[in-house]
């Protein structure tokens, strides 16, 4: 399972999960969602988006949105634009056919990082 977010200017972290992601970790927002803002160079003016998965929405990780004062809309799944992130993600580490799990994160990782592409396939 992977954790990531773009902006029209291209992508922001690309996270890796070990295990089951939990309701209660916001582990992954504390250590790459401003990191990435600023990467992105957003300034103040971002809206965070997830889809309605009870992980995105539970208390904890809801708390952590309001004291990091992050604007979050609720959102459906099928209006999330990193859903068709994901998609192309999906498609272009299946072209390379990687074989083995080490191998599926490092390409990945490859073409998460040519991020314009990701970004103006929404734009």
């Amino acid at each position: 399972m992977l954790w990531g977010c773009f902006a029209a200017g291209g992508t922001g972290a690309l996270h890796k999960i070990d295990g089951i992601m939990r309701m209660e970790n916001v582990d992954i927002l504390k250590q790459h969602l401003k990191t990435s803002v600023r990467k992105l160079k957003l300034g103040c003016k971002w809206v965070f988006q997830m889809d309605n998965d009870p992980k995105h929405t539970s208390k904890v990780v809801a708390k952590w949105l309001k004291d990091n004062k992050v604007k979050w809309p609720s959102q459906s799944h099928d209006l999330n634009p990193i859903e068709n992130v994901w998609a192309e993600l999906k498609k272009r580490v299946g072209a390379r056919r990687p074989t083995n799990l080490t191998q599926l994160h490092q390409l990945c990782q490859e073409e998460w990082a040519k991020n314009k592409s990701f970004a103006l396939l929404l734009f």
